[in-house]
């Protein structure tokens, strides 16, 4: 038994320590995003209030999240979030997205092809009417632009801070390592998410960004409650959101590999790719639960 625990041990620090994403099989995935209607999801869009989903920016067709701009008579800096109703800390979260159509009347040119997932962010109900963004870390979504370099999966930071290479960062947006993404196609996108100590980013299944320790500062929001902005403070978990930029966007698939869980191997719902204990949801077989039982009596 120790050479077990041994192993599981060094297992999972090698884990923290690697550059791949944790394996597990596509039942263990949580599908956040049901292909039919947008159950669990809010929206919060620019100058209107908490589920108020203006001109049906969000919405489901053929089976995919569909963010659109065909209500609109110009775009009018009418930034929207689509929110989750749960909020996560240790996490995988995927999604495949691709960019269609043409961008909304009077789009910032910044938001051609732009779009992305707010990580670690406030919640829905903490944001004021004409706030434009959720304090949160942004994994930013880009299309190319027929030529050229544009790479996807870059950070930006509405409200908040990293830590690059021992050094807290504070440009807006810093780009990936990332190929370029040009045209209608699908493009898988994936975020390791380890509390408030790591933040990895992928795409197609490889690591392009890395950075430690997000937390709030710094500016790139506007119309925020200054009490949902205390600097300084470390994000170990926060809500998820889709964005709407101007551009129009489609997602398949919006899934989570929660990594937080039962870590005792003596339990029927261990799993190896756990890094964050939750040893509260353990679930025993018969046998082993009269075992723990007995050992209990002779303590």
């Amino acid at each position: 038994m120790k050479n077990l625990k041994l192993l599981v041990l060094l297992s999972l620090s090698t884990g923290l320590l690697s550059a791949q994403l944790p394996q597990a099989s596509k039942t263990e995935w949580q599908q956040l995003f049901n292909g039919k209607d947008l159950t669990g999801w809010q929206p919060k869009i620019k100058g209107y209030v908490l589920n108020d989903n203006f001109a049906n920016t969000f919405r489901v067709k053929d089976g995919k999240i569909n963010v659109n701009y065909e209500g609109y008579d110009s775009f009018k800096e009418r930034y929207g979030h689509l929110f989750y109703e749960k909020n996560f800390s240790y996490y995988v979260i995927a999604t495949e997205y691709r960019f269609v159509g043409d961008q909304a009347k009077e789009g910032p040119d910044w938001a051609f092809r732009n779009s992305g997932f707010m990580l670690h962010g406030q919640s829905p109900e903490s944001m004021l009417k004409d706030q434009d963004f959720p304090i949160s870390i942004e994994v930013q979504f880009l299309g190319g632009k027929g030529s050229g370099i544009r790479t996807t999966c870059n950070l930006c930071t509405p409200g908040t801070h990293v830590v690059i290479n021992g050094l807290l960062e504070k440009r807006p947006c810093i780009n990936s390592t990332s190929q370029t993404y040009h045209g209608d196609q699908w493009v898988r996108a994936e975020v390791k998410v380890l509390g408030d100590s790591l933040m990895q980013h992928y795409v197609n299944g490889e690591l392009v960004l890395s950075y430690h320790k997000p937390q709030i500062g710094g500016d790139v929001v506007n119309g925020f409650d200054p009490k949902a902005k205390p600097d300084g403070k470390l994000l170990s978990s926060g809500s998820i959101s889709l964005q709407s930029e101007s551009h129009p966007i489609e997602f398949r698939k919006v899934e989570i590999l929660n990594l937080q869980g039962c870590m005792d191997p003596m339990a029927l719902n261990y799993k190896l790719y756990y890094v964050k204990a939750d040893n509260s949801k353990c679930l025993y077989d018969k046998k082993t639960m009269k075992k723990m039982k007995r050992k209990k009596k002779h303590v």
